[in-house]
């Protein structure tokens, strides 16, 4: 049973418990009289407690399993499970650049039972291709849940020793030097161009079908420099085959704290990480948007939860509500004038 029927389910329990009390009059047996009192007593604890642990909810991921919006989704499901008590099942719909999962949970039942977990692709895909959702509209936003930081690298043999250094090069020699990610259309790719808007320098932006093949091209010295996640490259750089320029994020990051931001290089309010998010459909139930953003966030912050997420590069934000609606409308609206500026098309 769902938290929005449970009106209709309390009326019901009022009216049987009314007749439970109508049944005992002065001549009825005792034994009868204990055995009301134990259906009396079942019905005020009972149903609240079912609505609970029978209740099955479904997180719908975007990518297959394996990646990081999986991992995100099944060890805060496994915590909100075995502190909580319903049934947590995770589905994996990828396909069409998230957009399958995404539509599917935005025409679920607004009842807390069918939630999404999304990242960037939420808002960047409706500037890219005709989707049959509104990220503004068709979702109720429960909380931004964890967020990837990413970083700007090159090769350990590169002369380039700062972020500055790249810049000041590339605008001597426009167009020549690259600045290689995942892409195109991607939050990366994005990214890259807000960079290039932020520091007016002509940088070209190279593609690579993932992090890896990016990385690997970087190391054999085929571009210049790379964005990538931090966990993708934070072991080569500790061993001295890539060098950080700058991380991407807002404040600096545990694996490389001594690495500057790119706010702190010169280019203030500059901000790029990849997030993920849990969301409902819309016109799902505040109370029931409220429960589980307390959920997920006493899942994120649970002694033993914490640490497996940061150990994955993952690292807890509880933004929640208003606040995270506030966050997706901003990328929402940054994405697309970018996108439009710099004429981003979908892969």
């Amino acid at each position: 049973m769902s938290c929005r029927q449970r009106p209709l389910a309390s009326q019901l329990r009022h009216v049987w418990m009314t007749y439970l009390l109508r049944q005992v009059t002065p001549t009825t047996p005792f034994r009868l009289v204990m055995a009301l009192v134990a259906a009396l007593l079942l019905s005020l604890a009972g149903g609240s407690a079912w609505s609970q642990t029978n209740r099955t909810i479904k997180i719908v991921v975007a990518v297959p399993p394996g990646g990081n919006t999986d991992i995100v989704a099944r060890v805060l499901a496994d915590q909100i499970g075995r502190a909580h008590g319903p049934a947590m099942v995770i589905e994996n719909r990828p396909g069409a650049g998230s957009a399958i999962a995404t539509e599917a949970v935005a025409r679920a039942a607004p009842d807390g039972n069918t939630l999404l977990i999304a990242g960037n692709s939420f808002v960047v895909n409706p500037h890219l291709r005709k989707v049959n959702y509104d990220p503004l509209a068709s979702f109720e936003p429960i909380c931004y849940l964890v967020t990837s930081p990413t970083v700007i690298v090159v090769n350990a043999a590169s002369p380039y020793r700062t972020l500055t250094d790249l810049i000041n090069a590339a605008r001597a020699k426009p167009g020549d030097l690259t600045l290689a990610s995942v892409g195109p259309g991607s939050a990366a790719h994005i990214a890259i161009e807000i960079l290039k808007r932020a520091a007016d320098v002509n940088l070209t932006f190279v593609p690579y079908p993932g992090t890896a093949p990016a990385v690997n091209a970087l190391l054999g010295e085929h571009v210049t420099s790379v964005l990538a996640n931090v966990t993708d490259v934070v072991e080569q750089v500790k061993a001295g085959k890539l060098r950080a320029l700058a991380t991407a994020s807002r404040t600096r990051i545990e694996p490389l704290p001594d690495v500057p931001t790119v706010a702190e290089s010169g280019y203030k309010d500059y901000e790029a990480d990849i997030w993920y998010g849990v969301l409902a459909p819309a016109n799902t139930p505040k109370e029931i948007v409220s429960q589980l953003a307390g959920w997920f966030t006493a899942a994120m912050n649970a002694a033993d939860i914490k640490p497996k997420l940061v150990g994955q590069g993952l690292y807890p934000v509880g933004l929640c509500g208003a606040d995270f609606a506030a966050h997706i409308r901003k990328q929402y609206d940054d994405y697309g004038r970018v996108i439009g500026a710099a004429k981003i098309k979908a892969e």
